[in-house]
This record gives C-alpha cells, sequence and structure tokens, in this order.
C-alpha cells in the first residue's frame, strides 16, 4: 500500500481511477458483454476532447480569469471550411485540414487581440467572439451538405488491431505537449505567467507575446478538431461542436490542472476525456433519463475533482 501512495498523490491519477470504476460498473451491468468495444468507441470519441482539452489547459494554465469559451463555435465554423476546402476530393484533404487549421488560428489570434485592445476579461472576449464566429457559421455552413472525402472519413474512422489511429496520433501529440510544457522555454513561460504574471515580466517573459501563442494555439487546435469531427461523423454542421465547451474545461480540471493557473497535468486530460465518455456510455447503459443523467454527471464529476485535491485548487 506505501508503494501507491506516490501515484495516488498524482492529482492525475484519479482521472483514470475514475474512467476505470464507470468502464468496471458498465461491464458489471451488462455480463461483460461488449467490454473492447466499449474501450474502443471511448477512445475514439475521447480523441476530439483531448485535442481541445490540451489547448484549454494552456489556456487556464496562464492564470485565473483565462479561458476559450468560442471554442464550440470556432470548432463548427472550421469544420464547415474543411468540408467547403475539400469538397469531397481526396486530393484536397491536406490543403482542407490547413484552411482548417488557419481559420482556428486566426479565430484564437483575434481572441487576444480583443483581450489586449479593449482590455476586457478573456471570458467575455471569447464568449462575445464566439457569437460573431456562430453568426459567421450559421451564414457561410448552414445547410452544407459536403460530404468529407472518402480517404479522409476512412482516415477519422481508422483502426489497427481495435485502437483508433486518431488515438493514437493523439497521444504522441500530448506526448510533445507535455515534453513543451515542461522542458521548452515556451511550456516554462506559461508556467511562470500563471504563478505569478508580473514575476514572470520581471523575469524576463515576453507575457504578451506568450498569451498571444497560448490564445492562438488553442483556436488552431480548436479548428483542426472541427475538421477531424467532420470527417469521423461524416459531414459539417453548426452544432458539431456544442458539447465541447463544458466538456474542455472539464476534462482540464479533473485531469488535475489547477484553475488558479501555474500548474497543469497533460497526462489527467486523457483519462478525463476517457471518464466523461465511459460516464455517459454507463448513464445510457443503465436507461438513465436524459434529465437525471445530467445530475448524475454533474454530481460525479464534482466527486472526481473533490477526491483530487480540486477544491484546494478552486479556493
Amino acid at each position: 500500500m506505501a508503494a501507491l501512495k506516490p501515484l495516488l498523490a498524482k492529482p492525475w491519477i484519479w482521472s483514470f481511477l475514475g474512467a476505470l470504476s464507470v468502464w468496471l460498473a458498465t461491464i458489471a451491468f451488462t455480463g461483460g458483454y461488449g467490454a473492447g468495444g466499449m474501450v474502443t468507441a471511448a477512445l475514439s470519441l475521447a480523441v476530439f476532447t483531448v485535442i481541445v482539452g490540451i489547448g484549454q489547459m494552456f489556456v487556464i494554465t496562464l492564470g485565473p480569469g483565462n479561458v476559450d469559451l468560442s471554442l464550440p463555435a470556432n470548432i463548427g465554423l472550421a469544420s464547415a471550411v474543411a468540408m467547403k476546402v475539400m469538397d469531397g476530393n481526396d486530393a484536397m484533404i491536406v490543403v482542407g485540414l490547413l484552411a482548417a487549421l488557419a481559420t482556428g488560428a486566426a479565430i484564437g489570434a483575434a481572441n487576444y487581440l480583443l483581450i489586449w485592445a479593449l482590455r476586457i476579461p478573456p471570458i467575455i472576449a471569447t464568449l462575445s467572439a464566439s457569437f460573431i464566429i456562430q453568426s459567421i457559421d450559421i451564414s457561410y455552413g448552414r445547410g452544407l451538405q459536403i460530404k468529407p472525402p472518402p480517404g479522409f472519413a476512412d482516415f477519422a474512422n481508422w483502426q489497427v488491431l481495435g485502437i483508433p489511429v486518431l488515438a493514437i496520433l493523439t497521444v504522441l501529440f500530448t506526448i510533445g505537449a507535455a515534453i513543451a510544457l515542461q522542458r521548452m522555454v515556451y511550456g516554462r513561460s506559461v508556467l511562470a505567467i500563471g504563478q505569478n504574471i508580473r514575476a514572470a515580466w520581471l523575469a524576463g517573459v515576453n507575457v504578451g507575446r506568450i498569451r498571444f501563442l497560448t490564445y492562438t494555439l488553442s483556436g488552431a487546435l480548436g479548428g483542426i478538431d472541427g475538421a477531424l469531427l467532420a470527417g469521423y461523423f461524416r459531414g459539417a454542421n453548426v452544432d458539431i461542436g456544442n458539447e465541447y465547451l463544458l466538456a474542455s474545461i472539464a476534462v482540464v480540471v479533473i485531469g488535475g490542472t489547477s484553475v488558479a493557473g501555474g500548474k497543469a497535468n497533460v497526462p489527467g486530460v486523457w483519462g478525463a476525456a476517457l471518464f466523461l465518455v465511459l460516464l455517459l456510455t454507463m448513464l445510457n447503459t443503465f436507461g438513465v433519463s436524459a434529465g437525471v443523467r445530467l445530475l448524475l454527471t454533474g454530481l460525479i464529476i464534482v466527486g472526481v475533482i473533490t477526491a483530487a485535491g480540486g477544491q484546494k485548487a478552486l479556493r
């Protein structure tokens, strides 16, 4: 038991324990039926939350008040842009992905420029931006019937030995994000700003540039997520990113990142994303109604955050 104490002390471990618990509860209810398929489906769906969750994690790590509420609108617009650029043509897949990436990055950059130019809190700036983006998306993507190129749709749903290829690539991406956070000047600057913005500035950190890059990164990840979602679900729509507003924040907090800033946990984003997907699967399997499902989801999330020491971080 003593050997487990150092592991249990890590905030992100609780998200994985939560995911394991709901998976075991579900397969116990089904008598073990579909256990492997449940894991594959969870990995497939968790990928999209992890991608935007990493971007949100970097933003939240900048310190109190930093959050990107434009992600759902960003995802919706980028998915429409990607599908229109690709136009069902496999030869345009790379161009479409770059277009989605550029769209998201432009939105992220615009978010920070609003914060900087108008001197308004990020929560207000990004929420205001989301309404503008939604208006653009409605006029640009409403009624869009373009399907993704066959090769792109196949890639988004491709599995090797039951493991989604997108999940493998996202794991590699998160490893890179962890290295950037802990080993690169940019990542250390983000942590320093979150711990004490004035001290970081006095130490020579270009606070404005780092914040600009971080919001741009979050936007770019939202953009690429929109393109991948359109490929996975074989089409784009205005509401495709709606569920990723609260989900992107929840996976950051449940995963062990401090909402006070200055402390991030990349592995926990994966554990939290799997937890949320498996939790929804469990409640659906139990036949829980939509209202009760939302209530139980909230209560369980609060429980996991409390177990991980989240209440201390929120004080």
